[in-house]
């Protein structure tokens, strides 16, 4: 069984950055990033594979980059220009398959979350 422990949620000003990170206590092919509010269903926000392909979702493209080092079994989402939209819970999961995906179906493990508010 994979853990997912997340770390550098906070809350910041509209237009600000932030960086979210995940450490995996193993190997993952693919790892993503969601996001969810109370009331609304997850939504993948980035991913990353080891193969080098990335995946945004249209919202966050230009301002948002996702990276994974493997070395570290590590990934990581530097979050630039930052809205009040993107205010939410953020979840890192991982997959060992080889398929980028950003639906929750397509990732077997999930962290606990950590909150970014932009105000």
């Amino acid at each position: 069984h994979v853990q997912l422990v997340e770390s550098g949620g906070g809350s910041v000003q509209a237009g600000e950055s932030l960086t979210v990170s995940c450490v995996a206590s193993g190997f993952m092919y693919c790892m993503a990033w969601f996001r969810q509010v109370p009331g609304r269903k997850r939504e993948g926000v980035a991913a990353a594979c080891s193969d080098g392909t990335t995946r945004y979702r249209g919202s966050v493209k230009g301002r948002f980059t996702i990276s994974k080092d493997d070395a570290k079994d590590a990934l990581a989402l530097r979050m630039n220009s930052l809205k009040p939209e993107d205010t939410s819970m953020y979840y890192c999961a991982a997959d060992p398959r080889r398929w980028i995906g950003l639906d929750e179906s397509d990732y077997r493990y999930w962290g606990q979350g950590t909150q970014v508010t932009v105000s």
